[in-house]
Formats: C-alpha cells, sequence, structure tokens
C-alpha cells in the first residue's frame, strides 16, 4: 500500500479535534482546565477514568492505561490500520492525502472498502425506492405513517426483485465480488453469486458515527421464502451484538438530555415512530436480543456514572415481549441510570401506537414507565395464586431475589413495602426473607481493574510493572519535577523555549520522571501539532504510562493564562534548584583547591556567575 506522505498525515492531525472524534462515541464533560472525561471504551467502568485534552490531542485512561492521538483511537475502537484511519480523517475535512509514489491514491484498504461498498449499497437502495418496481415499499411505509420525508431522514431503500441488481450496479463502480461478499451485500449459490437482498425494503444500519455498516431488509412479497426480517450476517465492521440501530441520530439528544435518556425499542418501524413522534433518544437492537455490549455501548453514549440517567425499555404486551423485558431485566445491574419498562395499552409497538392514536400517545408512554424492578416483581407475583397462603409464600420466596438485587439501599424499603401490600403480608416478614436472599447471593460486584503487568515478548515472562504517578515517593522534590512535567507537557508551546530547555537540561532525581524529562527535552520543536504526542510516545519503558498520566492529568490551575504563568515559575524553580545544587558542588571543590591557584580563582568566578543567575531568576 503506498505510504502517506508525513506532512499530511500531520497536517490532518492538526485539523482533526480528537474530542469531536472520541465524543462520537463517548459523552464528554469538563474536567478541569483543557480536559474532558467520560466512560472508557476500552474497558468496563462505573465511573470516568477515560480523559481528553483536544488541545494537544491525546487521550488517557487512569483506569486501564490507554493512551495516544486520534490515530491511534480510531485504531483500537474501530479495527482499522493507520492508513486507514488517515483516510477516514481526512475523508471528513475534504482533505486530499498524497503518496511518496506521488500524487493522490485511491482508498484500497480492506475495511474502508467495506465501508464505502455498504455506502454505495445504501445509495443504490435509496435511489430504488423511487422506481416503479417499488411500489409495494412504498406503499408498506404509507400505510405505516412514513412519508417520503420520513423515508429520506431515515435512509430507507429498496432492494429490486431481479437476481443481481446491486451486485452489477456496485462492480461497475470498482467493486470486487470479493469485497461484496466479505461486506455481506452477495451471496454465493449454484446458480453464482446473488444480491443477499431482494425484493425488500431496506434500512442502512449504522455506527455510532454515522458509518453505514450493515442493513436491516423487510419481506414484501408473499411468494419470497426467507424470514420476515433479514439482517447483513457478521462482517469485519458489522457485529450485531456492539450496534443499535438510530443511534446515530439519537446520540446528540441523548447526551443533551435533563435527564439523559435512552428508549429501547424493538424494530426499525419503532425506532422510526418513535423519532417522528417526538422521542428522539430512541433505539432499536438489529436481529439479536439485548445485552451486555449494548449496555457498554449506551453508558459511553449516556455518560453513565450516576443515577440520574434513565434506560426505558418498551416491549409488546405478549409473551414474547414479556420474556424480552426480563432478560433486559437481569441486565439491569450493569447501568448506573435508573431503568424502566413502558408498555403500551393493548400491547402495541410505538409504530401501531402512532398509527392509532397519534404522536402524543408516543410520547405519554413515558408517564406510563414503571421501574423494572417494580415490573419484574410483578411479573414473577403473576405466576402464583396470591388465593392462598401456599402461593403467598411462594410468592415472597419469588421475589425477594428481585427487591435483593436493589442496590439504592434508600429504595429497598420502599419495594419491601410494595411487596408486602401485593402479597397482603407482615412488612417484617417481607424484610426478613429479602434480607436472607441478599445475604444468601446476588450479583457480585464488578472487578477491580488492575493494570495488567507487561510480558516479555521475547521470554514470555512477567515483565516490570508501568510506574504511575501513584507510585512515585511523596516528597517537595518530587512535587516539583512532576508538576513542572504535567505543565510542560500541556503547555509547553505557549512558555518561553529558552526558560523551559534550560529547565528541563539537568536530569530529574527521581527516575520515572527524569525518564519522561529526557523525551520532552528531546522534542525538536515544541510549537508543531502533535509533539506532545511523540514525545510520550517516545518514554522508554516502564515509564511510557506515566507520561500519558502527566498529560492528562488536570493541572492545578483557575485558567490557561494562570496555568502558563505557573509552568514558567515551575521551570524557574527548577533552574534555581539546578544552580543551588551546583553552588554547594562548588563550595565543596573551593576547600579542596589552593585559593590562588587558576582553579581555585575559575571556581570563584564561577561561584559569583552562579549568584548572579540565582538572583536573575528570583527576581524576574
Amino acid at each position: 500500500m503506498p505510504r502517506i506522505r508525513q506532512a499530511d498525515v500531520d497536517e490532518v492531525k492538526a485539523r482533526t479535534n480528537i474530542a469531536d472524534i472520541v465524543g462520537e462515541r463517548v459523552a464528554l464533560k469538563s474536567a478541569g482546565v483543557g480536559s474532558l472525561k467520560g466512560l472508557c471504551p476500552f474497558h468496563d467502568e462505573k465511573s470516568p477514568s477515560f480523559h481528553v485534552r483536544q488541545q494537544v490531542g491525546y487521550y488517557h485512561c487512569f483506569g486501564c492505561g490507554e493512551s495516544g492521538d486520534v490515530y491511534s483511537f480510531l485504531r483500537e475502537i474501530d479495527h482499522v490500520s493507520f492508513t486507514e484511519a488517515v483516510e477516514r480523517l481526512a475523508g471528513r475535512i475534504g482533505y486530499t492525502l498524497h503518496y511518496e509514489d506521488g500524487g493522490a491514491a485511491p482508498e484500497t484498504s480492506g475495511r474502508s472498502r467495506l465501508y464505502a461498498a455498504n455506502t454505495a449499497a445504501a445509495e443504490f437502495f435509496r435511489a430504488q425506492l423511487l422506481s416503479p418496481d417499488a411500489e409495494a415499499g412504498r406503499r408498506f411505509l404509507g400505510e405505516r405513517g412514513f412519508d417520503a420525508g420520513a423515508a429520506a431522514h431515515f435512509g430507507v431503500g429498496f432492494a429490486p426483485r431481479g437476481w443481481d441488481g446491486m451486485l452489477k450496479a456496485l462492480t461497475a463502480q470498482g467493486f470486487t465480488r470479493e469485497e461484496l461478499s466479505t461486506a455481506g451485500l452477495v451471496s454465493t449459490g449454484q446458480r453464482g453469486v446473488y444480491d443477499r437482498f431482494r425484493g425488500r425494503l431496506v434500512w442502512p444500519i449504522r455506527d455510532v458515527s454515522g458509518q453505514t455498516i450493515g442493513f436491516g431488509a423487510r419481506k414484501l412479497f408473499d411468494d419470497d421464502q426467507g424470514p420476515k426480517y433479514l439482517n447483513t450476517p457478521e462482517t469485519p465492521i458489522y457485529k450485531k451484538a456492539q450496534v443499535l440501530y438510530g443511534l446515530d441520530l439519537a446520540k446528540r439528544d441523548i447526551a443533551r438530555g435533563d435527564p439523559r435518556r435512552v428508549v429501547v425499542v424493538e424494530g426499525y418501524t419503532d425506532v422510526m415512530a418513535c423519532h417522528l413522534a417526538g422521542l428522539t433518544t430512541a433505539v432499536a437492537t438489529c436481529g439479536t436480543a439485548f445485552g451486555t455490549e449494548h449496555i457498554k455501548v449506551l453508558r459511553r453514549v449516556m455518560g453513565d456514572d450516576n443515577a440520574s440517567g434513565e434506560v426505558v425499555f418498551t416491549f409488546d404486551g405478549d409473551e414474547a415481549g414479556q420474556k424480552a423485558a426480563l432478560r433486559a431485566f437481569t441486565e439491569d445491574d450493569r447501568f448506573n441510570a435508573q431503568t424502566f419498562v413502558a408498555v403500551a395499552p393493548d400491547g402495541l409497538d410505538p409504530c401501531d401506537l402512532r398509527l392509532q392514536r397519534g404522536d402524543a400517545a408516543v410520547r405519554g408512554l413515558m408517564d406510563a414507565k414503571v421501574p423494572m424492578f417494580e415490573f419484574a416483581m410483578d411479573r414473577k407475583l403473576a405466576g402464583f395464586d396470591l388465593s392462598t397462603v401456599e402461593g403467598r409464600v411462594g410468592a415472597l420466596r419469588g421475589a425477594a431475589p428481585i427487591v435483593a438485587e436493589i442496590r439504592d439501599r434508600l429504595l429497598r424499603p420502599g419495594y419491601e413495602r410494595v411487596l408486602a401490600r401485593r402479597l397482603g403480608m407482615d412488612p417484617t416478614e417481607v424484610h426478613n426473607e429479602v434480607e436472607r436472599s441478599s445475604r444468601g447471593g446476588g450479583s457480585p460486584a464488578p472487578a477491580h481493574r488492575e493494570q495488567p503487568v507487561p510480558i516479555d515478548p521475547a521470554t514470555g515472562a512477567p515483565g516490570v510493572a508501568p510506574v504511575t504517578l501513584a507510585s512515585l515517593p511523596r516528597s517537595p522534590d518530587v512535587a516539583v519535577e512532576r508538576d513542572a512535567l504535567m505543565g510542560a507537557l500541556q503547555y509547553g508551546h505557549q512558555v518561553d523555549q529558552a526558560l523551559l530547555n534550560r529547565a528541563l537540561s539537568t536530569p530529574f532525581r527521581t527516575p520515572g520522571l527524569d525518564a519522561v524529562r529526557e523525551a520532552v527535552a528531546a522534542a525538536p520543536d515544541r510549537t508543531r501539532a502533535g509533539w506532545v504526542t511523540d514525545a510520550v510516545n517516545s518514554v522508554r519503558e516502564p515509564y511510557r504510562s506515566l507520561g500519558g498520566e502527566l498529560l492528562m492529568t488536570p493541572f492545578p490551575a483557575r485558567d490557561e493564562e494562570r496555568a502558563v504563568a505557573t509552568v514558567a515559575d515551575l521551570a524557574r524553580r527548577l533552574i534555581l534548584r539546578q544552580l543551588e545544587h551546583e553552588k554547594q558542588e562548588m563550595l565543596g571543590a573551593v576547600q579542596r583547591v589552593p585559593a590562588d591557584s587558576d582553579g581555585g580563582r575559575a571556581l570563584r568566578m564561577r561561584l559569583r556567575d552562579i549568584d548572579a543567575e540565582r538572583q536573575r531568576f528570583a527576581e524576574s
């Protein structure tokens, strides 16, 4: 593959705000001067430890140690190559890349081609929805209350009934059959390669950044022997357990909501109905049950670090819908947000509810929601005959573990009283049974994620654990070195370079901090975009993670102006410390050299120079 010119790599990075890229997947909030934080996308956590500094284009997680620039973020989160990451960001800003063999080059890398193929297929399907053959598809949408504007907003299209209409269209655009097969757009049978989606209404499935990664297709014709809904199979870019339909449209309103609310529905038309009715935070799974990976995605988008958010599940009133709600309940404790269930009157789904009773009825679902614990408890009670003593005792034993799962110690007594009223039993008996259930088990607390011990790739033996800020000694000297490096990494481009170079010219007394100092001091141009990333990446192990922490830890200053002034003051303190150390060495040497010798005179002259320098830096 052609190598992208380094100047273009640097320019794309300089023009890209890393907070915009990370913010498409993680809800970020202010964490001090120039710093943002959110839930880490690389490991599951309850409290945010993932920090982004957009000024220097760097991220670091204090929980798992992941760190890097905007290119490494895309490479890790989307599993793309470095070249693909640069090409994707260049495409976002409309920048033409040049390659070392001369001129611009087309995207030819694997995953980029899969994204491009899906995008081209989505455009093909959208165009086909206007064709005469798509009358059945347009009628289906119209009967469900969706006009042309709604279809366009959600990108709905139509797959022609023919054998290979899309295949021919996309191969004419330069896509190979192998690429289309890998993207899940075509299948292979006894008659050769053919379109996977034929004679169906098609919804594009997009990732959280808005890129089309697959499709969901609904059967329209009676002679179609396939399932009612047919989805893209698993591909290198489409993992159904990690995808939520509509999240690309809902994420902004989810992050801005007060409270932050996600509405989980069951199908594509339900998402459309909710959004058109005003519930613009609705999402749906894509041909699979709602599970752990979906929760991780939602928590990051929500910024789910406290109990102020809401996740509302809407399910059909039939038995399958009830079971789906209970499956969701088993994952409830993975959210910090409060979880609810909303079942529409007569068991209607949101699409049918909108059709029969209008937009207001869909919005009214939020008023009819009940806490997930209450829903699960009522479902459990429904399986017992509460008119008998035996039935009430069995119901208590069945429902008590559900109440015992409630983490909020203020909520649990209230639900104990609710359960006691439903059963007509003494609240003390209910409380005692809940306590027994609580002591008898329950979901274990999630294990603390520790820093992994590195493995030596040559021997396979455990290596040296990375040095972190928390592991540094506590002393005034360490504090000055730590804060000076923190400031140099975060604001070094705004400080007088001669002053900073002088401060970093002498080894530090703390080994880990000295390793970071070497990397910062060696940076050739601190005004160049991306210099700090290169500096941190050049820190020798096991101190590289320490460099990332120093870069990402919020600098103790009220604003940027004060931060720059403080960094300059810390640099002067380091220089004064160096001069004081040198003076003490000179004074010792003077005692060992004859005063009237050339060496003695040179030492005394140097002592005068040191005192003059000390005075100058002390007064500046």
